[in-house]
């Protein structure tokens, strides 16, 4: 294995990945994960952009990050299609919690 192909950034494992992720994601029109677990208005991704070509433009985005689990790297089932420009904002932060809103209030019966 060369040097090249240890990392995420342009190497080859990586590329393969990438690309079987953006052929999953737009044959489903997968919204940006980012912007439907935020409540945005429109989280449609414009594949017609390709990969990485502008903020709305598809993004393959680690669900968990790589930087706290390198070995789901290359796991596709961790790959999620987002815009660029929320990928890059969400950065090596966590997951957006995707449990919802709670049915109630739990904290009133806290309160004295």
């Amino acid at each position: 294995m060369t040097g090249r192909d240890r990392t995420r950034r342009g190497g080859t494992r990586w590329n393969v990945v990438k690309r079987q992720a953006f052929e999953r994601d737009r044959a489903a029109n997968a919204p940006c994960w980012i912007c439907v677990a935020e409540g945005a208005e429109d989280p449609t991704i414009d594949y017609s952009l390709g990969y990485s070509t502008g903020p709305r433009a598809y993004e393959a985005d680690h669900y968990v990050p790589v930087h706290d689990h390198p070995e789901l790297e290359y796991d596709l089932a961790n790959i999620r299609a987002a815009h660029q420009s929320c990928n890059r904002r969400r950065g090596k932060r966590a997951s957006i919690s995707q449990l919802g809103s709670p049915s109630r209030d739990w904290r009133r019966g806290l309160r004295g």
